[in-house]
């Protein structure tokens, strides 16, 4: 798959709590014809029906059965039902997941026309057309996920004289590009060591709700880091296992983000507010806001 238009839809970004500018979470990326989901807050099909064709929602990533982080699901899956949606959707999450959505299907007269699927994740990484998404633990007190979307590299073109001279020839060519790899007289030789012009494909990294972790090594040089930030300094937040603004900064200066993204606002802010906390802890920050869209 060829390096299409991504773009990424902010449909809730406040805290535990609705306000009138900021819905709970919700964030879809939009990659070639799938809408993958990450988290699903109450009110998230409304602000669907300004940004995102539901019929192209594939997958739903739940980072953890908190409120304010998938009771907009149940409302989602009856309007794609009502709208006569037969494809099937994937739902993943951590622990409990499964018992969590066999509870919320059994919990009215909900008559779902289409398939459900539904699997539990920890440190796990789905390959699907043209990009992977990989979860990781994170610390929330109850079990958790953060996600990160990699978009596959795209290959490049074949350097034709380095191949023959590793002996590689005829029918090898097609071996080696189908399967990344190959044995020729005891030593292995990578697909990576015989193109050229090879492009790193795109990552973004989504922390859901967590207290500071370390990332795993996959997010390094994510191009955008979406961390939440819910408060100001350490006094204020307590013993309640969220992030403050300066730890999401140093989340992304850890990583090597480009972009940091804050989200999971708390109702007691304003953006200033945050800005002013976070302009001198990482270059290329912003604030998240409903609605708000990033093209990558």
């Amino acid at each position: 798959m060829s390096f299409g238009q991504m773009k990424i839809s902010f449909l809730g970004t406040a805290g535990s709590k609705p306000t009138p500018e900021r819905n709970p979470s919700c964030i879809a990326i939009s990659y070639g014809r799938d809408v993958i989901l990450f988290d699903c807050g109450e009110g998230c099909q409304k602000q669907m029906l300004r940004k995102v064709r539901q019929s192209r929602i594939r997958r739903v990533f739940i980072s953890h059965f908190h409120g304010d982080h998938y009771l907009g699901l149940p409302g989602l899956m009856m309007t794609m039902s009502l709208n006569g949606r037969t494809d099937p959707i994937e739902i993943y999450g951590p622990k409990g997941t499964l018992e969590f959505i066999k509870a919320m299907l059994m919990s009215g007269y909900m008559d779902i026309s289409y398939d459900v699927k539904v699997k539990e994740l920890s440190s796990d990484k789905l390959q699907f057309n043209g990009y992977s998404i990989q979860s990781f633990p994170v610390d929330h007190g109850v079990p958790s996920l953060g996600f990160i979307f990699l978009e596959d590299p795209k290959r490049g073109s074949f350097d034709t004289r380095k191949a023959r001279e590793l002996g590689i020839e005829g029918e090898m060519f097609s071996k080696l590009e189908n399967e990344g790899e190959l044995i020729l007289d005891g030593k292995t030789i990578k697909l990576e060591d015989v193109t050229q012009n090879r492009k790193k494909g795109r990552r973004v990294t989504y922390s859901g709700d967590t207290r500071p972790i370390d990332f795993p090594m996959e997010t390094k040089g994510s191009d955008i880091l979406i961390h939440e930030a819910t408060f100001l300094n350490d006094e204020e937040r307590g013993d309640t296992y969220h992030s403050t603004v300066g730890e999401a900064c140093e989340a992304a200066t850890h990583i090597g983000a480009k972009t940091l993204i804050l989200t999971h606002i708390n109702s007691r802010y304003n953006d200033i507010e945050i800005m002013e906390r976070a302009k001198d802890r990482f270059d290329n920050v912003m604030v998240a806001e409903d609605l708000m869209e990033i093209e990558l």
